[in-house]
């Protein structure tokens, strides 16, 4: 879900940069102690994850895992998801350094939304808990995708096409990021409630 570099708008970036730096800048003042081996284990798994990518049609994706990061992180989500996409800019030219402030926006703000949103009903048990769980991978999927189709469209109508089918290709993923972040949270609330 990365977009390339010499695709979005001058203001596009711009924005999505101001957007990024407020959010980290959020993020780190919310990291404690405690939380920031969990985050950067989370980071970890979000640079790998990320790296597999299944060719769909004309495009490709791959998991993002940031529901789960929203979930377990809150706000430490957006700072960890930029060192992610900074390190997989640098080391293998994903995304690039000029859009690195609107891919983070892309996938850390949905992240951010959907976990702080869920988190109570973490608490909860049974199918409250498995429903908030799947929600908050999926949505957080589908929050990335309109923050991503936004970003094409806002930076010139050629990019509408594109724009489209980007987005219509990525909604499979919304299924299987949800699957995965119900699983996992599931094994946690089991295991290591305490990390809930």
């Amino acid at each position: 879900m990365h977009i390339s570099e010499g695709v979005l708008s001058a203001p596009v970036l711009a924005g999505g940069a101001v957007l990024a730096a407020a959010g980290v800048a959020v993020g780190i003042r919310k990291l404690d102690g405690e939380a920031l081996v969990r985050t950067g284990i989370l980071s970890s798994a979000f640079f790998a994850a990320s790296l597999i990518h299944l060719p769909i049609g004309p495009t490709s994706i791959h998991l993002i895992l940031s529901g789960l990061m929203g979930a377990m992180l809150g706000w430490a989500a957006f700072p960890a998801i930029f060192v992610g996409l900074l390190l997989q800019a640098l080391l293998f030219q994903f995304g690039g350094l000029t859009v690195l402030g609107v891919n983070a926006v892309v996938m850390g703000l949905p992240a951010v939304v959907c976990g702080l949103a869920v988190r109570p009903f973490l608490k909860k048990s049974g199918v409250v808990f498995t429903a908030a769980s799947f929600a908050c991978g999926a949505l957080a999927i589908l929050g990335s995708l309109v923050l991503l189709y936004l970003s094409l469209v806002l930076s010139g109508d050629a990019l509408s096409v594109f724009a489209n089918l980007f987005f219509w290709a990525h909604l499979a993923l919304m299924g299987i990021e949800g699957a995965i972040t119900m699983v996992i949270l599931g094994f946690l609330k089991r295991m290591r409630p305490e990390l809930l």
